[in-house]
């Protein structure tokens, strides 16, 4: 049955989606995303620990260049990757509008900008030193892969892209890993703290292509930014505080590789 909702836009049209029809899109927008970056990062942390040598020897390279030696087409390629990357942000936001609600019932909007920046910061701040001295100390064990945040080629556009590129994960990262999943497991009927565990476990799934600091780390902060969203009910915070930290590691690696001795390189 569908009923007009005026409300969510005045000619759309509102469905009342079965939980069969809720599962069916959150396995979709996970096929389509991080679910699919879960699969692929476990893949690559086999490869990486059947190889010979510890894992603190092999390096895992963000920001890669797309077409070395070519600057304008791989800046193309930048703009594509981080683009296409947030399609299925877009197709969360269409999943909501279906039933009446929108990306603003999970805390993304406008609403409350000065509130959203300054606990964004405070978080960031928060779990900025900690983590970097958890990747240290993780690597320094032999349960991390060098992690190399950028490696892109001096040219005009390679900050500006490596903050889209940051935003880009925010956004990707905190809409559907949090404020999508945790709405529509509650929906399906999961116990809020079973939900927060799946949250958190697929925030880590998806870095295990660091290793297991990566995998574990993650999954900490997962727990964290779950709590949070359900304290305050909204993403923005978390989006805030999350292009904050990668913000400071692409360009603070960008800046800093080579020039300081505790930053490990590849």
């Amino acid at each position: 049955m569908q009923v007009e909702a005026g409300s969510v836009a005045d000619s759309y049209r509102v469905e009342r989606p079965t939980r069969r029809i809720f599962r069916n899109e959150t396995l979709l927008v996970l096929g389509l995303s991080l679910g699919a970056s879960g699969v692929s990062a476990l893949i690559s942390f086999v490869g990486s620990v059947t190889k010979p040598g510890g894992l603190k020897e092999q390096a895992a390279t963000l920001n890669a260049s797309a077409a070395p030696g070519r600057p304008w087409l791989d800046l193309a390629w930048q703009l594509f990757g981080i683009a296409s990357a947030l399609v299925p942000v877009v197709l969360v936001a269409h999943f909501l509008l279906r039933e009446g609600a929108s990306l603003r019932t999970l805390g993304f909007d406008r609403m409350r900008p000065w509130p959203d920046l300054g606990r964004g910061a405070a978080i960031a701040a928060a779990i900025g030193s900690t983590g970097i001295a958890f990747y240290l100390t993780v690597r320094g064990l032999g349960a991390n892969l060098t992690v190399v945040p950028e490696a892109l080629p001096d040219v005009w556009w390679k900050y500006p892209v490596l903050v889209l590129s940051a935003l880009q994960n925010a956004v990707l990262e905190e809409v559907i890993v949090v404020g999508y999943l945790l709405r529509r497991l509650g929906q399906l009927g999961w116990t809020p703290g079973t939900a927060l565990a799946a949250s958190s476990v697929l925030r880590g799934s998806y870095h295990l292509y660091q290793g297991i600091g990566g995998f574990l780390g993650n999954m900490v902060m997962g727990v964290v930014f779950a709590f949070l969203y359900r304290r305050w009910g909204r993403v923005g915070p978390l989006v805030v505080a999350h292009s904050l930290l990668d913000i400071g590691a692409f360009v603070g690696y960008a800046l800093l590789a080579g020039k300081v001795g505790w930053l490990p390189t590849a």
